[in-house]
């Protein structure tokens, strides 16, 4: 398993795995799937410390992602950043998003993050797997955050504060 930044050959197969967390309802609110010019717009905000990575299996296939985005564009808030985590449907459980997770610390820790935040769902059991293994915590829960396919869905924030562990 190799982990890297994310390069534009990569795009259409990070799409298909964004795609498959959107259908699968499972990591995200977005209720509609998104096409090429989301994945462009994406792209070019995942420059220098906002990074993107991708994980390639043996076969060089990209079977997950994750990336820092802002967290709030206030200068107080510069050293936070919001993370995702995605991993194609047939490659979860795997470890995969533990290898993705910890590099994505080592660059947020390389550019001058302190602290990453995440927004899950309390019913995503292999996320909270994946975040608590790396001593993520638990902020609090937004009761009825959202709607997902006509019902209201609490959305559970986390955050680790980075330091000479990660």
């Amino acid at each position: 398993m190799i982990i890297r930044e994310v390069e534009v050959k990569d795009l259409m197969k990070v799409l298909q795995i964004y795609n498959q967390g959107i259908e699968d309802r499972i990591a995200t609110l977005e209720t509609r799937t998104k096409d090429q010019d989301y994945i462009h717009s994406w792209f070019l905000h995942r420059q220098g410390r906002y990074v993107g990575l991708v994980a390639e299996d043996e076969e060089r296939n990209i079977v997950g992602w994750a990336a820092i985005s802002p967290y709030n564009p206030r200068d107080a808030y510069r050293g936070v950043g919001e993370i995702s985590v995605y991993i194609h449907r047939d490659f979860r459980g795997k470890g995969i998003g533990q290898r993705l997770l910890k590099q994505l610390e080592i660059e947020a820790s390389n550019h001058d993050f302190y602290k990453l935040v995440l927004f899950t769902f309390p019913f995503n059991s292999i996320g909270q797997g994946l975040y608590n293994k790396l001593k993520y915590r638990q902020v609090g829960i937004f009761k009825n955050q959202g709607i997902l396919d006509g019902e209201f869905v609490d959305v559970m924030a986390m955050e680790k504060i980075l330091g000479a562990n990660c």
